[in-house]
């Protein structure tokens, strides 16, 4: 109880201190009294209120839905190497958004939103597809046949993405720019929009905590436990997917976030899903705002692609994973 009760204080901690330096520190500093008394400085105060708070709250709640949703794909598929977007989630999402930039797609409801909106919609009709084919396949559902329908929608997903790209104009570098990832200039309008699919997600792996801990173990051993496995995956696929969905939605295709968060967490704090799930959605939002914060920060006043920076560190992680595991030492799902 010791070493959870310290990952909890610990992990509390680095996420609060990396929510202050990300709307503390920018091109314009904001004073810690802006909190409690605005008129100390109103430039600052608007900044902070209207620019950068909203702005590390999407970051957080982007890194901490790619986190937990990671943590969750690598408990049910038993493999490290699993991201968010093993089931080619993201790809659909992305599909959405780059329609919506290619054909330049408006709706009245939406407004501003359409690009958002679309990127949701591809992601849910992707999960659906994947789910269904799979199961056409294998009525048994398992994961191998997961796995391979993903890989294949996506490759096919991604080829649309490609075409698109290679016929557009004048969109080209917003189409690059989204798929590169970002929470800049996002706003509350985006923070709001994200929240309910976060909790409800979330939510929906928190309710599979333990089944995880039993799928571990292996399917057959798990319903001889009494777990309904199944149900589990259903609820674990789709929660999970919701979480990726919303994230590409509101940010673009941020990698590695998924892979790293998860696997660093279960190295240092254990692989029981009642802890590795919390924790690794604490460590993604404290991931991803420091990303944020390095992105608009290392060459001011220019700002990079939030992806760029989480390739820089996932990158040489993943390689480490990838070696530790075809070399058989101490990778464990």
């Amino acid at each position: 109880m010791k070493k959870v009760a310290t990952a909890y204080v610990l992990t509390c901690t680095l996420l609060i201190i990396s929510i202050w330096c990300g709307v503390a520190i920018g091109s314009v500093h904001i004073p810690i009294e802006v909190l409690w008394n605005q008129s100390v400085d109103e430039t600052a105060a608007n900044i902070f209120w209207k620019i950068r708070l909203p702005r590390v709250l999407l970051a957080g709640l982007v890194g901490a839905s790619l986190a937990i949703a990671g943590a969750a794909f690598q408990g049910l598929l038993k493999n490290p190497l699993a991201d968010p977007y093993t089931l080619g989630i993201s790809s659909g999402a992305s599909v959405g958004a780059v329609m919506t930039i290619f054909f330049s797609i408006s709706m009245p409801v939406v407004g501003l939103y359409a690009l958002p909106t679309f990127s949701m919609i591809g992601a849910i009709i992707t999960m659906v597809i994947v789910m269904s084919f799979a199961r056409v396949v294998d009525r048994s559902l398992k994961m191998e046949t997961l796995i391979l329908t993903g890989v294949i929608f996506s490759s096919f997903l991604g080829s649309l993405i490609s075409l698109m790209i290679a016929l557009s104009g004048e969109e080209l570098r917003q189409v690059i720019g989204w798929l590169l990832g970002s929470v800049s200039m996002r706003g509350w309008p985006y923070v709001q929009m994200i929240i309910p699919f976060v909790i409800v997600g979330s939510l929906m792996l928190w309710t599979q905590r333990r089944e995880l801990n039993v799928l571990l173990y292996g399917e057959e051993r798990a319903k001889h436990l009494g777990v309904n496995v199944k149900r589990s995956k259903y609820l674990i696929l789709v929660g999970g997917s919701m979480l990726t969905g919303a994230a590409v939605a509101v940010s673009g295709t941020i990698g590695f976030v998924g892979l790293v968060v998860p696997h660093m967490t279960r190295m240092i704090w254990g692989s029981d899903h009642r802890h590795l799930l919390p924790l690794s959605f604490f460590n993604g939002a404290t991931l991803l705002i420091i990303c944020d914060l390095v992105a608009r920060t290392i060459i001011l006043p220019r700002e990079l692609p939030i992806g760029v920076i989480t390739a820089f560190i996932g990158t040489p992680v993943f390689s480490y994973i990838f070696y530790k595991q075809r070399r058989g030492k101490g990778v464990r799902a």
